[in-house]
């Protein structure tokens, strides 16, 4: 088996370093804290574990080649996308709002018993993040493309596809670790400046706009 690892790694690490729906879940994700960020991180790649067991399997061809399931899952990322953004524009606002409250208090009261402070975003559980990362990566059809696409070009025609693919696969998912790794390490650096009231709410909105930017995107994509 023969197979272009430089020319692979080389298009694996371009699309990392592209920001795109991912980055903002993680980033969003790991300005809260380390913990979510990672989550959020891991639920990418068990995404794109599910793009490279689909398209060894063969399912992306059938979804490629049906322009109803192509259609259909295109609509579901680009609405997912457009709610996580209409949900950091909300944050943002919440958190803009000058105080909680008694009633807001105990609603938002985390299960350590400790009220968070005013002006803080409700605590996001590490199972949301890693929901949120799971699903913006497994409803983005750019993602479901690039193991249909452009993985295989690095295929060795002479031998197993199946075996080459999941090969790939593996290494893109393991590289995405380390990536996710240090900008989840990055982003707690930095999470002294972002988690200032002010640029919090900055962040939120302005992931937010994104968010919405590209989920109407993906949607009018033919």
């Amino acid at each position: 088996m023969s197979v272009d690892l430089a020319g692979f790694l080389g298009v694996v690490l371009l699309a990392y370093l592209v920001p795109g729906p991912d980055f903002l879940v993680v980033v969003r994700a790991a300005a809260r804290s380390t913990s979510l960020g990672r989550a959020a991180a891991l639920g990418t790649q068990t995404g794109l574990c599910v793009h490279m067991c689909s398209a060894a399997l063969g399912l992306s061809v059938i979804a490629a080649r049906s322009a109803l399931a192509f259609t259909v899952i295109k609509l579901a990322g680009a609405a997912y996308l457009v709610y996580l953004g209409v949900r950091a524009l909300l944050d943002a606002r919440e958190d803009a709002r000058a105080g909680l409250g008694p009633q807001r208090a105990q609603r938002w009261r985390p299960r350590d018993g400790h009220t968070p402070r005013s002006g803080a975003i409700a605590p996001v559980g590490r199972r949301t993040g890693f929901t949120q990362g799971f699903l913006t990566n497994v409803l983005n059809p750019k993602a479901a493309l690039f193991f249909l696409s452009v993985l295989p070009q690095f295929v060795d025609r002479g031998a197993s596809p199946t075996e080459q693919i999941f090969l790939l696969g593996a290494l893109d998912i393991v590289i995405g670790i380390v990536y996710w790794q240090a900008v989840v390490g990055l982003a707690g650096r930095l999470r002294a400046v972002l988690g200032r009231p002010a640029w919090r709410r900055r962040c939120e909105r302005i992931s937010g706009c994104l968010f919405i930017a590209i989920g109407v995107g993906v949607a009018a994509v033919e």
